[in-house]
């Protein structure tokens, strides 16, 4: 078992393989944590909050001099308490009180986890112990649950909250966040990942300071230009060094992450539900669960972390049988037709990346309805045989036969005004009485938190997918929600729209992935507003971003790899110029940055030369060699010389290392400085492909391997080494 309780300090040692996570009980019966960090040997660690020096101007809690909640590290603080700090969670009674006083009641240790009704959560095969830990209000009855769980192996622990009524009142749920880690020092970084449409998931790092501080989305979705992830590093932590503490939520919808610096200089951070717009009316005899969090601890910097975050996703959180498994490489049609498509235009396109060696052919939007632009259609999800010049099923068939499979985009949570679902069903959208419902992007937002539009949806595309032979679908959400409301509830339970939305998308999906485990669900959400591990769960790879310049590219894909398996990142070689940007970047350096994720095109291959489809061919051939390597092998962000101007990252597993580096402008009378690896055996060889050099481990670490000059702006090379393996000695 990997968690121990002490009952003489009433401490509880939570482990994994290298970590800990060390709780204890005041006399007072509050919660706090006495440790966050590198394993350590001891017995008892109370002395840790009985030697904190008492500050002035704080109220003494229950009336015992000294005894001054505020300065403590709670590990799930109550509001209305003396701890003038931001409440983990509020709620309101029928008399208007908003005052809570949750304290210790009993606990619980065990083998394995919990599923969470409703949402996905992390869960595994492998060795997990689970701890549940119930604070109660004496005055209401009402308990709170803390359930934390080790996974040894993974070096991980998860976080969620369960809230019971077991009063004889409605009790309404302002606040609940789930999970809160205070730090008694305030020297730290803030690390968030922020951005927009087009600039998706950039690393945002900030010294914290006094005051509030994070971000969070009011969206509907976890957004574009946030993301349900936050971290505390050390001011000098590093890829490679330094202490590093991050949450990241398994949600999909309206989040908080923040951190706050109290007036001495002690340092909360949580994350969970956005109280914005969200409140919860729990009945008597119900409970309420968060969303988990996964809680990743590293004193290795920032990459032990991300490979951390990257293993327990694809080990324990991505459901799909798909995410071990090796992604084929596509073909979408959208960049290189948009709606301007028939059958001759889609089976030459088709041919074409058939004989370069494409293995899946994407047909996106403009497929259904009379959907020729974007103002209409969405919602009726019958094929355009007019369009397509016949059924679906024989334009499949067609693609089959050149040794591809089949995709298909889908924009399920939307409706069209000009569509005939529309006209059927009006009141089945978000939408507030007495109010003229917003169009963004000549569309409305299906109302998910009702069953029958669930219901709907769950037939329709349950229908799509099984008449006909579909292989991977392009499950997209191009809009956010706005002037938010539902028809079906109550006046006083219009802020649980948001939350109930959410849990309805998550019914979908799961039904949907379970009746069709064969197909290969990729999310999108306007590119990568809705990449979070909440999506994952279903999931296993996220379209990244609209944006597919290689340069702009950069730093999205960096960012998300800092918590998320690059195999989960969509990552295509479009045209140039660039849609999005009109930048014009080499074939190869769109190719290396493309080959960071799954691997795929989204360019016309009726309108290049033949020396560019040569080039993609010995791309696509490259990528089959390696794919396994490419997909899979651990993530490691390089160290460059000059941060601004140039980013480089290698994939390894037992066999391979794959170097990939870019420049984004040449430089003038420059030399190019030695590109160090690291995570290598430093005695082992490696064979650099293409000359007759090895190296040992430890010279590509300490010496590393030279850079080419750049010739151009945007200059791009790549490195593959392959590990030598050692001679038998004496049969040995």
């Amino acid at each position: 078992m990997m968690i121990e309780y002490n009952p003489q300090y009433n401490q509880f040692n939570l482990y994994t393989k290298n970590n800990q996570l060390s709780l204890s009980v005041l006399p007072s019966g509050h919660l706090v944590l006495l440790y966050f960090g590198k394993k350590v040997s001891s017995e008892s660690l109370h002395y840790y909050t009985n030697e904190i020096k008492r500050a002035s101007y704080l109220a003494d809690t229950d009336s015992t001099k000294d005894f001054k909640l505020e300065q403590f590290p709670l590990v799930y603080p109550a509001y209305g308490n003396p701890d003038m700090r931001t409440p983990a969670f509020q709620f309101t009674y029928e008399n208007g009180s908003r005052i809570s006083d949750f304290r210790y009641k009993t606990h619980s240790i065990f083998a394995g986890k919990k599923e969470i009704p409703g949402l996905p959560n992390a869960n595994t095969n492998q060795e997990v112990s689970s701890i549940e830990i119930i604070l109660q209000d004496e005055v209401t009855k009402n308990e709170v649950n803390l359930s934390i769980s080790c996974f040894e192996e993974y070096d991980v622990f998860t976080q969620h909250i369960e809230v019971f009524n077991y009063s004889e009142e409605i009790l309404k749920i302002n606040r609940i966040m789930s999970a809160n880690i205070d730090l008694l020092s305030d020297k730290y970084d803030l690390i968030t990942l922020n951005g927009a449409w087009g600039r998706e998931t950039h690393i945002q790092r900030n010294r914290i300071h006094q005051g509030y501080q994070g971000v969070d989305s009011k969206r509907g979705a976890s957004g574009h230009g946030q993301n349900p992830f936050i971290a505390l590093a050390d001011q000098s932590a590093n890829e490679h060094y330094g202490d590093v503490y991050s949450m990241n939520l398994i949600y999909s919808g309206n989040f908080i992450a923040n951190a706050e610096v109290d007036m001495h200089q002690n340092t909360r951070m949580q994350i969970g539900i956005n109280p914005f717009d969200f409140e919860w009316t729990l009945l008597p005899d119900k409970s309420f669960s968060t969303p988990e969090v996964v809680l990743v601890y590293s004193n290795k910097g920032f990459n032990r972390m991300s490979q951390l975050y990257h293993q327990f996703y694809l080990d324990c959180l991505m459901q799909s049988r798909y995410s071990k498994k090796l992604r084929p490489i596509l073909i979408n049609n959208w960049e290189a037709t948009y709606f301007d498509f028939d059958r001759e235009k889609i089976v030459k396109l088709a041919k074409e990346a058939s004989q370069l060696g494409v293995e899946l052919f994407v047909l996106d939007d403009g497929w259904f309805g009379k959907r020729n632009s974007d103002d209409s259609s969405l919602g009726d999800w019958e094929p355009n045989q007019m369009k397509l010049g016949g059924s679906l099923q024989n334009l499949i068939q067609e693609i089959n036969q050149l040794g591809m499979k089949f995709g298909i985009w889908i924009e399920p949570e939307m409706v069209s005004r000009k569509s005939e679902l529309f006209k059927k069903h009006p009141d089945w959208i978000i939408q507030v009485p007495n109010r003229v419902p917003q169009q963004v992007r000549n569309q409305y937002v299906l109302d998910l938190s009702r069953a029958e539009v669930q219901d709907f949806l769950i037939e329709t595309i349950d229908s799509i997918l099984s008449e006909n032979n579909i292989s991977y679908l392009k499950w997209d959400m191009n809009r956010n929600i706005t002037d938010i409301g539902s028809r079906v509830l109550p006046m006083d339970r219009q802020k649980e729209v948001g939350h109930r939305y959410i849990l309805g998308l998550y019914r979908v999906l799961d039904t949907i992935v379970s009746k069709h485990p064969d197909v290969l669900i990729e999310s999108c959400a306007g590119g990568g507003g809705r990449f979070d591990p909440g999506m994952l769960y279903y999931t296993p790879q996220i379209w990244t971003s609209d944006d597919t310049d290689a340069v702009e590219r950069l730093l999205i894909q960096e960012g998300n790899s800092f918590v998320y398996p690059p195999v989960s990142m969509s990552c295509h070689v479009s045209a140039v110029p660039n849609h999005q940007v009109g930048r014009i970047t080499s074939l190869k350096t769109r190719g290396i940055v493309a080959q960071q994720g799954n691997f795929g095109y989204e360019i016309n291959l009726l309108d290049i030369t033949d020396e560019e489809k040569m080039q993609i061919k010995e791309q696509i051939e490259l990528y089959k060699l390696h794919r396994e390597t490419l997909q899979f092998g651990t993530h490691i962000r390089l160290s460059v010389y000059d941060e601004q101007n140039e980013v480089a990252w290698m994939k390894r597993d037992e066999e391979k290392v794959i170097i990939s580096h870019v420049y984004r402008l040449a430089k003038a009378n420059t030399v190019p400085k030695r590109l160090k690896l690291c995570q290598l055996e430093e005695a082992a060889v490696y064979y650099l492909e293409g000359t007759n050099r090895r190296f040992s481990g430890g010279e590509l670490m300490e010496i590393g391997i030279a850079l080419e000059r750049p010739t151009h702006d945007f200059y791009s090379s790549q490195w593959i080494l392959t590990k030598e393996k050692q001679k038998e000695v004496n049969g040995c």
